[in-house]
């Protein structure tokens, strides 16, 4: 069978990198062209929703509409800063904390306050989940199990989030060397391992540049000024299924790699505002923004030969580990 394909997007406010303090959602209204183009060839995109998306009534609409016509999910994001509950006005200008930073019952709180959102907005009840700015870890995974969340895609395997600090006096986000690169039902006692939970992990496709042993010195010296000095000089040690407007043929490459080695599912990402003009850093201009989609129609095109496009709750009912 051919492998899967999963487009999973992070659908959130305009340039939310900006630490501007306003929130906007204009990204909603550029959706739709992406949308259609998913349809175009048979891909069923995942938007991955948080409380100001959901809260858009345009991005409602059209979500709701791609529900019914069986187009595409709606899943879970909780960006734990500025969704509920929490003390005064959604602000973007605080830390950015992560999802495993937030006391127990808070975060029980702000996973339970948007799901029932979505489900409200949706009309379906959410079962895909990907943390906020990555950061995951057991506390996180008991807690989307015991809500009936069944699949998460939050693992970026062999990437260290540990140099991007969330509460200004925590240790930095989630390290994911020596993580599984393909799917597997997660141990809710040690995510890095298969366990016996009914919630199964699909890793984001990232393939390693480097030879294990040179990785694992970049792993180990990378909060330090040698790990700066290795980037540098060997450039990046992964290739994401990400576009960044320059990389199509990387993209293109890791794609031939994961369906050479026989990868049951290949899975893309990229965030709702990077398909608006300034919605955020990547892309700024219209220009961009049609390089982008024309990067988009390659890899869609070679991809539409091989492999099968689902949502991840699709890909989640269909899995049988060999």
């Amino acid at each position: 069978m051919n492998p899967a394909f999963l487009i999973t997007i992070d659908t959130e406010g305009d340039d939310i990198w900006s630490r501007s303090r306003r929130i906007t959602t204009e990204n909603a209204r550029f959706l739709p062209r992406f949308q259609a183009l998913c349809e175009e060839f048979g891909f069923k995109p995942t938007y991955l929703v948080n409380h100001e998306m959901a809260s858009n009534d345009g991005f409602a609409d059209f979500g709701r509409s791609v529900v019914r016509r069986g187009a595409g999910e709606i899943g879970l994001h909780v960006h734990p800063w500025n969704s509920p509950p929490f003390d005064g006005e959604a602000r973007n200008d605080v830390p950015h904390v992560y999802l495993f930073e937030v006391p127990q019952e808070l975060l029980r709180a702000k996973v339970e306050t948007l799901t029932r959102l979505l489900e409200q907005r949706f009309e379906v009840r959410p079962r895909s989940h990907r943390a906020g700015r990555w950061g995951f870890d057991e506390r996180v995974a008991r807690l989307l199990a015991d809500a009936g969340y069944v699949v998460d895609c939050s693992v970026t395997p062999g990437v260290s989030w540990r140099r991007h600090l969330g509460a200004p006096d925590g240790t930095g986000g989630t390290d994911y060397f020596g993580f599984p690169e393909e799917p597997y039902f997660l141990d809710l006692e040690d995510i890095r391992r298969a366990g016996e939970s009914d919630l199964l992990e699909v890793p984001v496709t990232i393939r390693p540049n480097h030879p294990a042993p040179l990785r694992g010195l970049h792993h180990a010296a990378e909060r330090r000024w040698l790990g700066k000095k290795l980037r540098g000089f060997l450039g990046s040690p992964f290739s994401w299924l990400r576009p960044n407007g320059k990389n199509l043929d990387e993209m293109l490459d890791v794609s031939d790699w994961a369906i050479s080695r026989r990868a049951p599912v290949l899975e893309f990402m990229l965030h709702s505002s990077e398909f608006m003009p300034g919605g955020s850093p990547t892309f700024r201009t219209a220009e961009q923004i049609e390089i982008l989609y024309s990067h988009l129609k390659t890899l869609f095109g070679r991809l539409a030969r091989s492999v099968r496009g689902q949502t991840l709750s699709e890909f989640r009912a269909a899995w049988k580990p060999a």
